[in-house]
């Protein structure tokens, strides 16, 4: 993989350490004989995203519009609003005026990290997460006091702000059953370097706001879902999956096969012993220090998870894995049986996936990059829908409008973190890895990107050409 100077994205470390070439012959891709998908860029406010860096927090409401997450390291979070129809963005939720405190430093709410889901009320679900200690400075992991539970209400501008659940830990992972008065919460310590990550499940009361912490899952940056029956599922270090059914309340760890066999080593469903230092790297031209702090990494694999609408079907896509799963929900026993849907790029060397979602009508969606000489990390949008033989890569994103936003001060000097986007011949695109896609009910697929912090429309009307 292309060395990618941001200094939030230590999933990288995890991204080389899993790195599989495919089956399919490594011809790298020709960006003079591609079919390019178009996309039209709009720069999230820049100062929600200080570093130009996000993650995978981007879902659509109710009222059609889409609700993204922020990051801006040792200063704050925010929640901003996209109506994609009046092509404007606006700050809804500030972190800290939310909670009512203004903490600087590592004491800052500096991500909203959660994949935001939507409850039946129309509520946005999402949460605040650490950010990274400065050494040089004294900082600890301890000085971070944990992360926030938070629900905003569209209808009535509103933010509810729930107690921090595990102190010092922030909140990786958020998913509401409303029917049943409760969400589930996954957290994450980001304790490095040390043995392992805790990542605590909890059942959080919606009216009283009481916690029941049910166990530590040990997965680093798990997504937890809900079924047709209301059972919540989330990642187990190791590959185990673990199922909480509220009618029985009981917890159970399933096992898991793929294509009738355990998971193998290359598809990273199973890890529980990769353990990788880095070094962070500085980016060119930033504004602040970044520090060359070693890292290690805690033990297992990020892996994507979305549910169908029906809570009948999950799919997994491991970050480093070039390939996606399926498991059907509806059937009965101690093992979740997968399936594999098979290569997403063919003839990548290597490929990095942060972006996965379902869509309303049951499609899986993943914005997925693979390590090129040229650019570093393209960028491909792949689909695939029930039924197909094999996932559809519609090819590489290219940006329609590549003057949205400024890229350069005054003086003509390159802004800061603002490296995120090339010219290649006559084709604007992404440089780095891709961190969140979505799927609207108009078939538009927002993607994304960084450096700027920037959101990808691409068009259903573009995805229908390409059919």
């Amino acid at each position: 993989m292309s060395r990618i100077p941001l200094r939030a994205l230590v999933l990288v470390a995890l991204a080389l350490a899993g790195q599989c070439p495919t089956s399919a012959a490594l011809a790298e891709q020709d960006l003079a004989q591609a079919k390019w998908v178009k996309s039209t860029a709009y720069a999230v406010p820049k100062e929600t995203a200080t570093e130009g860096e996000g993650y995978f927090s981007i879902i659509e409401g109710l009222n059609k519009r889409l609700y993204i997450g922020t990051h801006a390291n040792a200063v704050n979070s925010w929640l901003v609003e996209f109506d994609p129809a009046a092509e404007k963005m606006k700050v809804v939720v500030d972190a800290h005026k939310a909670i009512g405190k203004d903490i600087k430093g590592f004491g800052s709410q500096a991500k909203i990290h959660t994949r935001n889901n939507v409850g039946a009320s129309g509520k946005i679900y999402f949460g605040t997460k650490q950010g990274y200690p400065d050494t040089n400075k004294g900082e600890k992991r301890e000085d971070y006091p944990g992360g926030y539970p938070m629900v905003y209400d569209p209808k009535t501008d509103e933010t509810k702000v729930y107690p921090i659940p595990v102190p010092h830990e922030g909140i990786n992972s958020i998913t509401p059953d409303e029917s049943r008065g409760v969400a589930y919460i996954s957290t994450c310590s980001d304790g490095r370097p040390g043995p392992g990550e805790n990542s605590h499940f909890l059942i959080l009361d919606l009216k009283t706001s009481a916690y029941r912490n049910l166990i530590d899952t040990k997965h680093v940056y798990g997504f937890i879902v809900v079924d047709y029956l209301g059972r919540a599922y989330h990642p187990m270090l190791g590959g185990g999956i673990m199922r909480y059914d509220p009618k029985t309340d009981a917890v159970e760890i399933l096992k898991q096969t793929i294509d009738g066999q355990a998971p193998t080593k290359e598809s990273n469903l199973a890890n529980s012993d990769v353990q990788v230092s880095v070094q962070k790297e500085a980016t060119p031209g930033a504004s602040a220090p970044l520090y060359r702090t070693q890292v290690t990494l805690p033990a297992g694999h990020p892996i994507n998870w979305d549910i169908t609408p029906d809570g009948k079907t999950l799919y997994s896509l491991p970050m480093s894995t070039n390939n996606a799963y399926v498991y059907d929900l509806t059937k009965t026993g101690d093992t979740l049986a997968g399936k594999s849907l098979g290569t997403l790029v063919q003839g990548a060397k290597t490929t990095d996936c942060r972006a996965m979602c379902v869509g309303p009508k049951g499609t899986m969606w993943a914005a997925i990059t693979e390590s090129h000489s040229k650019v570093g990390q393209l960028l491909h949008l792949v689909s695939y829908r029930p039924g197909d033989k094999a996932p559809r890569d519609h090819g590489p994103v290219s940006v329609s409008n590549p003057n949205f936003t400024e890229f350069v001060d005054k003086d003509g000097k390159p802004l800061p973190f603002h490296g995120g986007f090339g010219k290649f011949g006559d084709v604007t695109t992404t440089k780095y890895v891709i961190l969140g896609v979505c799927e609207a009910k108009s078939g538009d697929v927002y993607i994304m990107a960084l450096h700027p912090y920037s959101v990808l429309k691409v068009s259903a009307q573009e995805l229908g050409a390409k059919d």
